[in-house]
């Protein structure tokens, strides 16, 4: 993991009980090692901030939410968050290509963040949002996005030579290289994403990271389990890989130049027949490895594991 900080400037939206629903931070830096001491984020005045910051900073009183402007320092990216704005800088270094995934400790992140509405007015606490939505109806029509933890990266972060087709199903924190298309079916999570040009037409799960030229076919996933702390392990898939409609690996790394075939989900107990040594073994002994195709023939029950021509 990155033994560097980092630091930003950012507008926070807070509820009136002080609940963070979240801090967008325009110019994340990264900061050398005792650079920054200790982990904080402090509200800053006016003499900080530049003019077009400063008049980001006001009441919402439809919204009941107060908009202020912080700054927030993080020691060392190799240490856990420590808060929700701490949180919201880790996910915009990502998504700003500041940091790979799976560079950044962000364990126990989720839980330091609040379930909030998304609209196309602010994000919003759940528990008044009716009354709210009434407030805010003298401003037009509302659209709710979402009512999760995570908002959507393009309102925060569009990072440059990506294509995205549906903006929901990107999550902040999403890494994305350039030449990376996310085609409507597509779904990429926090901590995950691309490190080359891909297509991603499938699932992506938290902490998930695909090698240039791969492509993520129709509904197909790659995933890892949660365990019972409810954090995932990173999952590497390496360059020039396929995966066909409704296929996917589950806890199971590949290499480079792997195919999955439609329909084929392989998961490291999953029975691969291997038809050069005509042998059965269990997925798990090919991890990490390239050159595989893994398809269904006729006549087999098990997947059949060819070494790619």
């Amino acid at each position: 993991m990155l033994n560097q900080g980092a630091s930003a400037i950012g507008i926070a939206n807070i509820a009136m009980d002080g609940t963070v629903l979240d801090t967008w931070f325009p110019h994340p830096t990264l900061t050398e090692p005792g650079e920054v001491s200790g982990s904080r984020t402090v509200r800053l005045g006016a003499q900080h901030l530049s003019p077009k910051m400063l008049s980001l900073v006001k009441l919402d009183e439809d919204r009941m939410v107060e908009q202020i402007a912080v700054r927030t320092d993080i020691e060392s990216l190799a240490l856990p968050p420590v808060d929700a704005h701490d949180v919201y800088l880790r996910l915009h270094l990502l998504s700003h290509r500041l940091a790979q995934p799976l560079q950044i400790n962000m364990e126990g992140a989720l839980d330091l963040l609040e379930t909030v509405v998304w609209t196309n007015k602010g994000p919003c606490l759940p528990d008044n949002f009716e009354s709210v939505r009434t407030s805010l109806r003298s401003r037009g029509l509302i659209h709710v996005y979402a009512v999760d933890r995570l908002p959507r990266m393009v309102d925060y972060v569009v990072p440059s030579g990506v294509r995205i087709a549906e903006a929901e199903r990107v999550r902040l924190g999403a890494y994305l290289a350039p030449g990376t298309r996310v085609l409507r079916e597509g779904f990429v999570s926090l901590n995950s994403g691309s490190l080359g040009p891909a297509k991603i037409e499938g699932r992506l799960s938290f902490g998930v990271v695909l090698g240039e030229g791969t492509k993520v076919g129709l509904s197909a996933t790659v995933m890892t389990r949660a365990d019972e702390n409810n954090n995932r392990p990173s999952l590497m898939v390496g360059r020039n890989c396929t995966f066909g409609v409704s296929s996917g690996v589950i806890d199971l790394p590949l290499g480079d130049n792997c195919h999955v075939d439609n329909n084929v989900i392989v998961e490291p107990d999953t029975m691969l027949y291997f038809p050069d040594t005509m042998t059965l073994a269990p997925a798990q002994s090919i991890a990490g490895q390239s050159d595989w195709q893994l398809v269904m023939e006729p006549g087999r029950a098990e997947v059949v594991a060819r070494r790619a021509v």
